[in-house]
C-alpha cells in the first residue's frame, strides 16, 4: 500500500484505446486519473465513469510572464475553475508561458525583471481566484533542453521562487520530477527544498519519459524522501508506457509503495 495517493496521466497510457476507455482502466486499476486540456473533451461522459480526478490544465492561452497576455490566462483560468467543478478536480496546473503541442507560443531565449514581476502579480490574481473556488493552482517546472525550449522561468527553482515569493495557499508547485532531472538534477534535496510548496510530484523517467525503473532516477529512494519528510499527497505518472500500459502502471505503484 502507497503511503501517496497515486494518479495516473490518461493522456500517456493504453493509448491505442479512446480516451474514456483509458481512464477507465486507470480507474479499474485502482489509480487516480489526471487529464491535460479539457476543453476538448466530454466531462459529462468523464465524470460518469466514476473516476477520481486529481488535476488538470489550469488555463487555455496567454503566457503568466507577458504584460499583453496575462489577462487572457486569467479569463481562461476562470473557465478551467468552471470545469474543473464538473469533474470535481481541485488541483488546476499552470505554466509559465503557453504551450502548443508542448512548445512554447512565443519562445523567449532569456528571462527578464518585467517577466518575474509580472509572473508574480498574474500568480497572486490566480490565487485569489483559488481561494474563492477552493481550488489550488500549481506552477509547473519544465525542461527546456529536451521538451519545452523557449519557455523562461522553467526551472524548478524559478517557480519554487515564484510560488514562494507569492505565498498565496492556493497557488503550488507541480514538481515534475522528470523535467527536474533532465535541467536541474539532485532530486531529493530538491524535494526536501521544496518541502510545504509542494502541490503534486509528478513522475516519469530519464531519458525516455517512461514509466520508474526504465532509466537513471532511483524512485523507491525519492519515495523514501517523501515520506520521510511527511509529504502524503499525490504523485502522479505523467510518462510513456515502455511497453504493457498495465505493466507501466504496476512498475509505477511498487516504486511508491
Amino acid at each position: 500500500m502507497s503511503a501517496f495517493e497515486l494518479a495516473v496521466s490518461s493522456e500517456m497510457v493504453f493509448t491505442e484505446l479512446p480516451i474514456l476507455d483509458r481512464v477507465r482502466r486507470i480507474h479499474d486499476l485502482g489509480f487516480a486519473v489526471e487529464i491535460w486540456s479539457w476543453h476538448d473533451k466530454d466531462l459529462d461522459a468523464l465524470a460518469a465513469t466514476g473516476a477520481t480526478f486529481t488535476s488538470m490544465t489550469g488555463y487555455l492561452h496567454g503566457d503568466l510572464i507577458d504584460p499583453a497576455s496575462a489577462d487572457e490566462v486569467i479569463r481562461t483560468a476562470e473557465a478551467s475553475i468552471e470545469a474543473a467543478k464538473r469533474l470535481g478536480v481541485t488541483r488546476l496546473n499552470l505554466h509559465t508561458a503557453e504551450l502548443v503541442d508542448g512548445q512554447a507560443a512565443r519562445p523567449r531565449q532569456r528571462a527578464t525583471g518585467q517577466m518575474w514581476l509580472t509572473a508574480a502579480r498574474t500568480l497572486e490574481r490566480i490565487g485569489e481566484l483559488g481561494a474563492a473556488a477552493g481550488v489550488t493552482f500549481c506552477v509547473e517546472n519544465l525542461n527546456t533542453v529536451v521538451d519545452h525550449p523557449g519557455v523562461p522561468l522553467a526551472r524548478a527553482k524559478d517557480t519554487l521562487a515564484l510560488v514562494e515569493g507569492v505565498a498565496h495557499p492556493n497557488v503550488k508547485m507541480m514538481l515534475d520530477l522528470y523535467h527536474a532531472q533532465i535541467g536541474e538534477g539532485n532530486l531529493i534535496e530538491l524535494v526536501r527544498r521544496c518541502g510545504d510548496a509542494i502541490g503534486e510530484i509528478q513522475v516519469a523517467d530519464v531519458p525516455g519519459r517512461c514509466e520508474p525503473g526504465t532509466g537513471e532516477i532511483n524512485y523507491p529512494a525519492i519515495a523514501e524522501a517523501l515520506r520521510a519528510m511527511g509529504y502524503t499527497g499525490t504523485v502522479g505518472l505523467e510518462a510513456w508506457a515502455s511497453g504493457d500500459s498495465e505493466a507501466a502502471l504496476q512498475s509505477f505503484r511498487a516504486a511508491f509503495s
